[in-house]
Protein backbone atom coordinates (compact mmCIF):
# COMPACT_ATOMS: atom_id res chain seq x y z
CA UNK A 1 0.00 0.00 0.00
CA UNK A 2 1.13 3.49 -0.58
CA UNK A 3 1.04 5.99 2.18
CA UNK A 4 -1.47 8.81 2.29
CA UNK A 5 -0.15 12.13 1.00
CA UNK A 6 1.38 15.00 3.47
CA UNK A 7 0.06 18.16 3.10
CA UNK A 8 3.13 20.69 1.88
CA UNK A 9 3.89 23.51 4.30
CA UNK A 10 4.10 27.04 2.89
CA UNK A 11 5.68 30.00 4.14
CA UNK A 12 1.76 31.21 5.47
CA UNK A 13 0.44 27.61 6.86
CA UNK A 14 4.51 26.49 7.81
CA UNK A 15 2.95 28.02 11.69
CA UNK A 16 0.11 25.56 11.47
CA UNK A 17 1.97 23.03 10.73
CA UNK A 18 3.93 23.51 13.30
CA UNK A 19 1.65 23.80 15.95
CA UNK A 20 -0.06 20.47 14.99
CA UNK A 21 3.24 18.87 15.79
CA UNK A 22 3.28 20.17 19.04
CA UNK A 23 -0.21 18.86 19.14
CA UNK A 24 -1.88 22.24 19.19
CA UNK A 25 -4.58 23.84 16.95
CA UNK A 26 -3.36 27.34 15.73
CA UNK A 27 -5.49 30.01 13.07
CA UNK A 28 -4.36 32.77 11.99
CA UNK A 29 -4.92 35.91 13.99
CA UNK A 30 -4.32 39.73 12.47
CA UNK A 31 -2.43 41.75 15.01
CA UNK A 32 -4.26 45.09 13.71
CA UNK A 33 -7.90 44.03 13.73
CA UNK A 34 -7.91 40.86 15.48
CA UNK A 35 -9.98 39.07 12.69
CA UNK A 36 -9.16 35.36 12.61
CA UNK A 37 -8.55 33.44 9.40
CA UNK A 38 -8.21 30.50 7.68
CA UNK A 39 -6.72 29.37 5.18
CA UNK A 40 -3.65 31.34 6.41
CA UNK A 41 -2.74 33.94 3.88
CA UNK A 42 -0.23 36.70 2.96
CA UNK A 43 -2.63 39.81 4.58
CA UNK A 44 -5.64 40.04 7.00
CA UNK A 45 -8.67 39.43 4.73
CA UNK A 46 -10.40 42.01 6.99
CA UNK A 47 -8.10 44.89 6.79
CA UNK A 48 -4.91 43.99 4.51
CA UNK A 49 -2.64 44.48 7.05
CA UNK A 50 0.74 41.79 7.09
CA UNK A 51 0.71 42.03 10.43
CA UNK A 52 -0.35 38.39 11.47
CA UNK A 53 0.27 35.97 13.75
CA UNK A 54 -0.55 31.98 15.16
CA UNK A 55 -3.74 32.36 17.44
CA UNK A 56 -4.15 28.87 19.47
CA UNK A 57 -7.52 27.44 19.24
CA UNK A 58 -9.03 24.98 21.98
CA UNK A 59 -9.70 22.52 18.98
CA UNK A 60 -13.48 22.02 20.05
CA UNK A 61 -15.40 22.01 16.44
CA UNK A 62 -19.28 21.49 15.28
CA UNK A 63 -19.61 19.31 12.49
CA UNK A 64 -21.15 21.69 9.70
CA UNK A 65 -21.21 19.48 6.90
CA UNK A 66 -19.47 16.19 5.15
CA UNK A 67 -19.96 13.85 2.88
CA UNK A 68 -18.82 10.06 2.65
CA UNK A 69 -15.96 8.64 0.42
CA UNK A 70 -16.60 4.91 -0.85
CA UNK A 71 -14.44 4.80 -3.63
CA UNK A 72 -10.48 4.98 -3.38
CA UNK A 73 -8.92 7.69 -5.77
CA UNK A 74 -6.08 6.76 -4.69
CA UNK A 75 -4.58 3.23 -3.29
CA UNK A 76 -3.36 4.78 0.05
CA UNK A 77 -6.97 5.19 1.24
CA UNK A 78 -8.75 1.93 0.24
CA UNK A 79 -8.09 0.58 3.83
CA UNK A 80 -9.65 3.74 5.16
CA UNK A 81 -13.45 3.41 3.15
CA UNK A 82 -15.73 4.60 3.95
CA UNK A 83 -14.04 7.94 5.04
CA UNK A 84 -15.55 11.14 6.16
CA UNK A 85 -14.58 14.79 4.49
CA UNK A 86 -16.00 17.31 5.98
CA UNK A 87 -15.82 20.97 7.49
CA UNK A 88 -16.02 22.02 10.88
CA UNK A 89 -17.03 25.15 12.61
CA UNK A 90 -14.48 25.89 15.41
CA UNK A 91 -15.86 26.59 18.87
CA UNK A 92 -13.84 29.50 19.74
CA UNK A 93 -12.72 31.35 16.31
CA UNK A 94 -16.49 32.53 14.75
CA UNK A 95 -16.37 32.21 11.21
CA UNK A 96 -13.52 29.97 10.95
CA UNK A 97 -13.86 26.33 9.26
CA UNK A 98 -11.68 24.00 8.39
CA UNK A 99 -12.01 21.07 5.45
CA UNK A 100 -10.82 17.79 7.11
CA UNK A 101 -11.43 14.25 7.95
CA UNK A 102 -13.67 12.69 10.48
CA UNK A 103 -12.28 9.64 12.33
CA UNK A 104 -13.48 7.17 14.93
CA UNK A 105 -16.96 7.43 14.11
CA UNK A 106 -19.13 5.30 12.36
CA UNK A 107 -20.68 7.97 8.98
CA UNK A 108 -23.94 6.91 9.51
CA UNK A 109 -23.92 8.46 13.25
CA UNK A 110 -22.57 11.48 12.23
CA UNK A 111 -24.75 14.54 11.65
CA UNK A 112 -24.39 18.65 11.24
CA UNK A 113 -24.36 19.92 14.42
CA UNK A 114 -22.13 17.10 16.22
CA UNK A 115 -19.62 18.19 19.03
CA UNK A 116 -16.06 17.05 17.47
CA UNK A 117 -12.54 17.35 19.12
CA UNK A 118 -8.86 17.49 17.11
CA UNK A 119 -6.97 14.32 16.82
CA UNK A 120 -3.64 14.05 15.25
CA UNK A 121 -2.34 11.76 12.38
CA UNK A 122 1.11 11.54 11.59
CA UNK A 123 2.11 11.68 7.86
CA UNK A 124 5.61 11.05 7.20
CA UNK A 125 7.32 14.16 8.33
CA UNK A 126 4.23 16.60 8.70
CA UNK A 127 1.29 16.31 11.61
CA UNK A 128 -2.38 16.51 10.05
CA UNK A 129 -5.26 18.02 12.65
CA UNK A 130 -8.43 15.72 12.47
CA UNK A 131 -11.36 15.35 14.09
CA UNK A 132 -13.55 12.92 16.12
CA UNK A 133 -16.30 13.15 17.95
CA UNK A 134 -16.34 14.50 20.98
CA UNK A 135 -15.24 11.63 23.66
CA UNK A 136 -17.59 11.87 26.65
CA UNK A 137 -17.32 10.34 30.18
CA UNK A 138 -13.90 9.11 29.45
CA UNK A 139 -14.85 6.70 26.61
Amino acid sequence: MTDKQAPVPDRYSAFYWENAARGRLAVQACEECGQVQFPPNAVCESCQSQSLTARPVSGRATLYAMTVIRQAFHPAWTDSLPYVIAQVQLDDAPGIRIQTNIVEADPADLKAGDPLEVVYEQRGDVTVPQFRPTQKNGT
